[in-house]
């Protein structure tokens, strides 16, 4: 099985929102591969912003020898977006993954994605609403897709996430959605697993079983987001002493479960976010470089 090892970009927000910063401190923790969320380049800004801002990380990246291998929303993009109840705010969507699609491929990357939408407690709520919230939701994917494949992404990935309303939150929720999506898809849709996701209120010990979601995604989860995290999805920590003392997520059970499952080659993403509180805003950099190297095995 062929690894790789990155970083996403969530940590940086308003930490280092300079490009030469974070480029900075991701080459310094020993890797190369980058994932980027649209928090630090939103497409909404204006066009001449866009290009500017552009530039600064194509400059940063080659400087520091880094390659952006995915995009991907982030904090401030965790909305409903193209599940929203409103059609036209859907349409606004629509148009800015399409924007995010062009950012994706001037970033020299052909890969971006997002949670696949949210739900309103309405929607949600209401058994009919949510079919056909959930119908519009895949067909406003496959709009972007068509668009997508025209300029030359290859794939779209989104998270399964923990609730219901975010999707894909059990293994039968995860498979049905992966399904349903590809169905006359443009381009392939392909997962982004989380090993701190899972609905905790399933009564199947598999939806809350990371090494579980991992062998039966394995073929279909090019991209791993990791954090260390505990077996109640408390966790969301990087992976220092103190936490992975606590914490149930290990390099080798990791590894086993998608060998097991048939993976062929995967690239994990260090998605840590820190609470804006001390110490874990000074700690940042330093606890980037412990999870790091507690990784750097899968790094080959």
């Amino acid at each position: 099985m062929k690894t790789s090892l990155g970083v996403n970009t969530g940590f940086a927000v308003n930490r280092y929102p300079e490009a030469m910063e974070w480029a900075k401190i991701i080459s310094e923790s020993g890797v190369s591969n980058v994932q980027l969320t649209a928090d630090i380049i939103n497409v909404s800004l204006p066009e001449a912003i866009i290009r500017d801002e552009t530039k600064k990380i194509i400059s940063a990246c080659n400087y520091f020898d880094l390659k952006i291998t995915s995009c991907f929303t982030g904090a401030f993009t965790r909305v409903n977006h193209l599940a929203h109840p409103d059609k036209e705010i859907q349409k606004y969507w629509i148009n800015w993954f399409k924007r995010f699609a062009v950012l994706t491929r001037e970033l020299d990357c052909d890969t971006f994605g997002s949670h696949f939408g949210i739900f309103s407690m309405q929607d949600y709520n209401n058994v009919q609403s949510r079919k056909i919230r959930r119908g519009q939701n895949i067909e406003n994917w496959h709009e972007v897709a068509e668009f997508s494949d025209s300029i030359g992404i290859k794939k779209i990935i989104w998270e399964p996430m923990s609730i219901g309303r975010e999707q894909g939150e059990t293994i039968l929720a995860c498979h049905d959605l992966q399904k349903d999506v590809n169905t006359n898809a443009p381009i392939p849709f392909k997962l982004c697993l989380d090993v701190d996701h899972g609905d905790v209120s399933s009564k199947d010990p598999k939806d809350t079983d990371p090494y579980y979601w991992l062998e039966t995604f394995a073929t279909e989860s090019p991209v791993v987001h990791l954090k260390q995290s505990s077996a109640n999805k408390g966790g969301h920590w990087p992976f220092t002493n103190e936490y992975n003392d606590l914490g149930n997520i290990q390099t080798k059970p990791v590894l086993d479960a998608l060998e097991k499952g048939g993976c062929k080659e995967v690239e994990f993403i260090l998605e840590l976010s820190f609470k804006e509180r001390q110490p874990f805003d000074s700690n940042v950099e330093y606890s980037l470089k412990n999870s790091v190297d507690f990784w750097k095995l899968v790094n080959k």
